[in-house]
């Protein structure tokens, strides 16, 4: 489904359904090798029930994209008919720059003719890359020096919001446990020299910010920098003693993780490098968002993500993928401690409101048990709806569409949805636009 339009007037027919409220979407699925396998995967069994194609249990299903972006466009469907002459399918991207209203006119004057937010679901079952996104100054940089790499120019804050137990690393750890890590997990020194590492003691919690970030920096980088034979060899080494201490000690929660880690991805830097981060544990209904130039890696489990549109992603470790330590480093804000952790508030009795600082998007989170119904206002702009359990229906002035599992749903600016559960619980994520957003305007 990579072309604009499936038929010569596609464009045409869109044209003429673009006043239609609720449209269905056909999504794009990844196949990252981080991915869970088969049926075990959550993304798997959305596009399953999305576009019916089958499961094969020895492919990764690692991420269900729902948007404009051209990585992995979502397709909207017109006409009922059984034959090709009788449908027309067009990308998302071009119904919506054919028909701006869909968008509403605060929208297009901000971002343009297009959805300034992607929406995603990951099935995670092997660590993701130590990566982080570059804020739009960065982003435009890196995309004009070198963009096949960096292909968008945007910036690309995020949020990932727990559907199963989801585990991560995220952000550096505090300078009191920064000291503990160089003390008790002397293979750091050995790769960035005694000279450095006993710098870390030498700042203090009342210092400035920039020293000690100054000091993390120069740590990090060095330890980052090191060469791929030294590591290979340290990290071997490291994890021999672990599995020596095994035997007198329980490991730290950390500690076991390191130790999957180098399962996963033996002799990288990326596992040593981890002692670094905070380990993060979300339940399910439980956020973390990431602002530009904050270091990450998603460990294992599903989650619902959202984030502006852009897929730059800037990594240094634990993937097999292209590697930009330097930008990496220079790039990170080295802000210390835990991340806040968002549980969201509530909007009604079934439905929860995530709102992270960034003006292109929020997710909305329902539950709704069988018989309830609840109601999502009209905004100024448009929201993407996705049933991920269960089953029910969606209601405007003119229509109502009955959905489930797997559903995806196009709702353009200015309409309210009126959803009623029909079965035990159907579970519902709705992304769109910053409420903070139309609210400054």
């Amino acid at each position: 489904m990579g072309a604009d339009a499936i038929q010569t007037n596609g464009h045409d027919q869109a044209k003429l359904t673009g006043g239609e409220e609720i449209q269905r979407l056909r999504c794009f699925v990844k196949n990252y090798e981080w991915g869970k396998l088969g049926p075990e995967s959550l993304v798997a069994r959305l596009q399953e029930a999305n576009t019916g194609q089958r499961v094969d249990s020895e492919i990764p299903y690692a991420e269900f994209w729902m948007g404009t972006h051209e990585s992995g466009p979502s397709h909207v469907e017109f006409g009922s008919g059984h034959g090709v002459s009788d449908k027309c399918i067009v990308t998302l991207k071009s119904w919506v720059l054919d028909n701006p209203n869909l968008l509403g006119s605060k929208v297009v004057d901000k971002w343009g003719c297009d959805l300034p937010f992607l929406f995603k679901v990951l099935s995670v079952t092997k660590a993701l890359s130590i990566q982080a996104h570059p804020n739009k100054a960065l982003a435009e940089k890196l995309h004009r020096e070198d963009p096949l790499l960096y292909r968008d120019n945007n910036h690309k804050p995020e949020i990932a919001l727990a559907v199963t137990p989801f585990q991560a690393l995220c952000g550096f750890v505090t300078l009191k446990e920064l000291k503990e890590v160089i003390t008790n997990v002397p293979e750091i020194t050995e790769l960035v020299g005694s000279k450095a590492a006993d710098q870390i003691f030498n700042v203090h919690e009342h210092d400035e910010d920039e020293r000690i970030k100054s000091v993390v920096r120069l740590i990090f980088t060095q330890l980052m920098s090191a060469s791929n034979n030294e590591t290979k060899q340290v990290v071997s080494r490291m994890k021999n003693r672990l599995l020596l201490e095994t035997k007198h000690r329980e490991l730290s929660e950390k500690e076991k993780l390191v130790l999957e880690l180098e399962k996963q991805y033996t002799g990288d830097i990326g596992v040593i490098s981890a002692f670094f981060f905070n380990y993060v544990k979300l339940n399910p209904g439980e956020a973390l968002y990431l602002d530009a130039n904050e270091p990450h890696a998603y460990i294992s489990g599903d989650c619902v993500e959202c984030m502006a549109a852009s897929d730059n992603v800037v990594r240094a470790g634990l993937t097999p993928k292209h590697r930009d330590v330097q930008t990496l480093c220079s790039m990170l804000t080295y802000k210390l401690g835990y991340p806040e952790i968002l549980k969201g508030f509530p909007l009604t009795p079934y439905v929860t409101r995530y709102l992270p600082p960034f003006d292109e998007f929020e997710v909305d989170h329902c539950d709704l048990p069988r018989g309830k119904s609840t109601v999502f206002p009209a905004v100024p702009g448009p929201s993407v709806y996705l049933v991920i359990e269960g089953k029910g229906q969606l209601r405007t002035g003119s229509s109502k569409v009955l959905v489930n599992r797997g559903d995806v749903l196009f709702v353009p600016a200015d309409i309210e949805i009126h959803v009623t559960g029909e079965s035990d619980v159907m579970k519902l994520y709705r992304a769109g636009v910053s409420s903070r957003f139309f609210q400054t305007l």
